[in-house]
């Protein structure tokens, strides 16, 4: 069997027909019942469900990669793992690709109508919404695809729905007309999470409003009273000084506020004042949310557009004035010379306009944060709307509980804080969109009684006068179906075989950036309509950035497209080096111009688990090898010290993985397979391996490098499954013991099994030591890699004879020492010393191994170029116009470069003296 591995790994060979296998097989599919019969222990992941326009990107390439990782490991454990998978139909995304597309054929959704356009959306998803399904099986990833779900599948809109006239029937959702976060361009409502503002560069206009003269007795005294807003025009006339970073809204104001508490301002309350441009008055009026410590203490009000005027207009009943169409393009309630124009344009104009009447106080720099639509990062206007809502602060109580008691746990932990921040301050969300892609909102309204009718099903006619009735024209925000994604696909409201066995889940992984757009909605619909959080584990990994720190997107061009680096290296590679780098709260930083060095540490690694693993299975030979208690007894040092350390490896690689982290599971295994394993104990073991058939030492030796190999094969599936299954499938068996069915079932390693041995370990940890010690003077002193030699040991009360007294055979190999003299150095004897940590000195004589009067020369012209290096280097740090003039950075360098001289002719002239014997 071992004959039929190639010489080289190619993983194309063999990815594709393996993942086939995989499948085939049904080793992703978990049996609910049997689940529920057997008391099988479940572990349920959910795949964050990517939008179905989307194909993968270096993200999808680390969340999915992590997600395998745990489920492989789970299900190597016995537990019943079933990762769903699945699409998200993301609406305000989806619609925009769609609307593009017809762009190009020179007609618009409109021109469709909407049931026209909602096929053509079905027709564009139905043919390219597999994608990026088809490429995460091209990475290894082993979901359960029996059970692949979309955010529109009928099952699951019914349990929108569902959800939707529940929350209604307890009055958490409702219809109201408040402020929302408005996107111009995709001509929809967002949520508040929808529209995160972003530090930018701005500006801040200071604005004069004239006050009429009834009011000028009341800003004398105001002014008295220390108002700083208040100033006089050279007529003679009163105005006050209002600033904004929106100066176009002026458009809309409807009234200037001050805190009541605020005696500068109190004689004004209740006053008019002009407001400019539009030939209309407004009141000045008090209300508790102005800081009077912020700015001047008195601000202007456009309840149509602002959050917090708004509610300021609510408390003081000042009226809303809309001066957008939802382009937001200066509408008909503004000034006529304004109409028509672009909101931007708009500013411009009005800013003229006021500095030509005098009215422009001035313009400071101001970095402020500016939100944007998370699509199409176009600058979000807040806008008065009718839309619906859901009443979040019932819903997060529970889910807030849940984190502080410890029953939901956060990976790293620092987002406990962040979660329960939010939780602990949240507003409720806005849930129609404008889109006609999506699900549409269960509300009919009949224009004849004025009814409104939420309903699961659509009705026929009014229940309540038999007229015609209407659905609402909106959908539901993409987010209000994936909120339902652990229990939707299981089948829920119904009670479900599926529901029973797989809900609640267990570990939910994703990005931190939707925390709140999902997880902590999860949460909370899950203690809602089930009763129970949907997971218990949220582990928040870091975001793929390109070698400049940078976050990959397509705008920079520094994007890693996952498929290239499959097609080029393979899906273990790819693995490999991401797994590698997934530390806990650390972000992963990937070059996107030299792939090939971005992804070496993968390949080289895969390529080394391949190269040794098919030397030891052809080392090995296919009969089968004797079960490990039965040759016990012949086992040597180095085999114990090898089970010893598979032992270890085992434990701290379970407890890794419990605890997410990954990146140790890599770097620990990485360093058994390539050190303990290929560099030392296959070394310790050829001699033995090429003995004599039917040996004991050779069985001894064939058992536990199988054995060995078994284990690592196993610890390391999770991570590259592809070249472990192609290596373990080879394996010879153990006589008499039954062989697990595949590797991705056999049973996860243990590390109880009696191997540990402190003994064995020390004695091989003492030969490493002084092989490490030899092949460093060898290299250092240029003694030739074919040379024998002579090592003198003075060991002290060491003990190190006792350890490498039946040692030859591996010393002379792998150090090519051919004699170990049990005595200090001769006197007067030129050669190199070496202290190991026991206190044993070893010597190795140079005489008639190397050419000493060559070496010495050597040293000495080595000697004199860096004393010449040194030499110039401390005159120009003598020289004060240096030091004095030149930039720090570069004398520091020039300081390092003495030390380093320093340094290097210190130890160059002791390897003098030793060859000169006067060490």
């Amino acid at each position: 069997m071992s004959q039929e591995l190639a010489p080289r790994f190619d993983p194309s060979a063999i990815e594709g027909p393996l993942y086939r296998r995989w499948s085939e097989n049904g080793h992703f599919h978990v049996d609910a019942a049997e689940t529920l019969e057997s008391g099988r222990e479940p572990y349920v992941i959910v795949i964050p469900p990517p939008n179905v326009t989307a194909v993968l990107h270096m993200g999808h390439g680390l969340n999915n990669s992590i997600q395998d990782v745990l489920i492989r490991f789970r299900r190597m454990q016995g537990r019943a793992s079933e990762w769903l998978p699945g699409t998200d139909h993301a609406g305000i995304a989806t619609q925009n690709v769609v609307e593009r597309l017809l762009a190009r054929e020179g007609i618009t959704r409109d021109d469709l109508g909407r049931e026209a356009f909602v096929e053509r959306v079905w027709d564009f998803v139905n043919e390219t919404g597999s994608t990026i399904l088809e490429q995460l099986k091209a990475i290894g990833s082993s979901c359960d695809w029996e059970r692949t779900a979309f955010t529109l599948d009928p099952n699951l809109s019914a349990a929108v729905r569902e959800v939707f006239v529940r929350l209604y029937e307890k009055d958490l959702i409702y219809r109201g007309e408040y402020i929302i976060n408005w996107c111009p361009r995709c001509l929809t409502a967002l949520s508040n999470e929808e529209a995160e503002g972003t530090e930018s560069e701005g500006r801040l206009w200071h604005l004069r409003y004239p006050l009429p003269e009834s009011a000028w007795g009341a800003a004398e005294t105001a002014r008295d009273a220390g108002a700083e807003a208040l100033g006089r025009f050279e007529s003679g006339g009163w105005y006050l000084t209002v600033s904004t970073t929106r100066p176009e809204t002026m458009l809309g104001d409807q009234g200037v506020a001050v805190n009541p508490n605020d005696e500068r301002y109190r004689a004004l309350v209740g006053a008019e004042v002009e407001l400019p441009l539009t030939g209309r008055t407004i009141p000045i009026v008090a209300d508790a949310f102005v800081d009077p410590e912020f700015g001047t203490g008195m601000v202007k009000v456009t309840p149509a557009h602002d959050p917090n005027d708004f509610e300021i207009a609510r408390r003081t009943d000042l009226p809303l004035l809309n001066i957008f169409t939802d382009a937001a393009v200066v509408n008909d309630e503004a000034p006529e010379a304004f109409r028509g124009m672009d909101r931007f344009d708009a500013r411009k104009a009005v800013l003229a306009a006021l500095s030509a009447e005098g009215l422009l106080a001035g313009e400071d720099a101001h970095t402020h944060s500016v939100p944007r639509c998370y699509r199409c990062d176009t600058v979000v206007e807040p806008r008065l709307s009718l839309q619906w809502f859901v009443r979040m602060a019932p819903l997060a109580e529970p889910a807030l509980e849940a984190s502080r008691d410890g029953t939901i746990t956060f990976t790293p932990p620092r987002w406990k804080k962040v979660y329960e921040h939010w939780m602990e301050n949240i507003r409720d969300w806005c849930i129609s969109r404008q889109l006609w892609w999506g699900h549409r909102i269960p509300v009919w309204y009949c224009d004849a009684c004025d009814g409104v009718h939420v309903l699961r099903e659509a009705p026929g006619e009014c229940p309540d006068c038999g007229g015609e009735v209407r659905q609402d024209p909106d959908v539901l925000d993409t987010w209000f179906s994936s909120w339902l994604w652990p229990m939707s696909p299981f089948g829920w409201p119904d009670e479900t075989p599926d529901l029973k066995a797989f809900y609640p889940g267990h570990t939910l992984v994703t990005a931190p950036e939707i925390l709140f757009f999902w997880v902590a909605r999860m949460i909370m619909a899950g203690y809602e309509f089930m009763g129970e959080p949907p997971f218990r584990e949220v582990f928040l990994h870091g975001t793929v950035r390109d070698a400049q720190g940078r976050k990959m997107s397509k705008s920079l061009g520094n994007g890693i497209d996952p498929m290239e680096v499959v097609d080029r290296f393979g899906a273990d590679a790819m693995r490999f080096t991401i797994i590698s780098q997934c530390a806990i709260g650390t972000d992963i930083h990937l070059d996107h111009e030299d792939i090939e060095a971005a992804f070496a540490n993968g390949r080289n690694f895969a390529n080394k688990v391949w190269n040794v693993g098919r030397f030891t299975l052809m080392s090995v030979g296919d009969a089968p090898v004797r079960p490990l208690a039965a040759v016990r007894g012949a086992l040597e040092p180095a085999d114990r010290w090898i089970l010893s350390r598979l032992e270890a490896t085992v434990a701290r690689v379970t407890d890794d993985m419990e605890r997410f982290r990954l990146h140790e599971v890599a770097d620990t295994l990485y360093h058994f397979f390539w050190g303990d394993l290929a560099d030392w104990y296959l070394e310790l073991v050829k001699n033995r391996i090429r003995g004599e058939e039917g040996d004991d030492s050779r069985e001894a030796a064939r058992s536990t490098l199988v054995t060995v190999l078994d284990g690592v094969m196993r610890l390391l599936h999770p991570l590259i499954p592809f070249v472990t299954t192609a290596l373990w499938d080879r394996l010879p068996w153990p006589e008499g013991e039954a062989r697990p069915e595949e590797l991705m079932v056999a049973a996860w390693p243990t590390a109880e099994r009696g191997w540990s041995d402190p003994a064995a370990e020390a004695s091989i940890a003492d030969l490493q030591e002084f092989l490490t010690a030899v092949r460093s003077l060898r290299k250092e002193y240029g003694v030739g890699e074919g040379e024998g030699i002579t090592v003198h040991v003075d060991e002290g009360d060491s003990g190190l004879r006792a350890t490498l007294g039946d040692q030859m055979g591996p010393l002379e190999r792998m150090g090519r020492v051919t004699e170990l003299r049990w005595a200090p150095a001769p006197e007067g004897a030129i050669g190199a010393h070496a202290v190991l940590r026991s206190g044993a000195d070893l010597f190795l004589p140079l005489e008639g191994v190397v050419d000493l009067e060559k070496e010495r020369q050597r040293l000495r012209d080595e000697i004199q170029r860096i004393e010449g290096r040194r030499a110039s280097t401390r005159k120009k740090l003598d020289n004060a116009n240096f030091v004095d003039r030149a930039p720090a950075e570069v004398v520091e360098k020039e300081r390092d470069k003495l030390r380093t001289a320093t340094e290097q002719l210190a130890g160059l002239r002791e390897k003098l003296d030793l060859l000169e014997g006067r060490a």
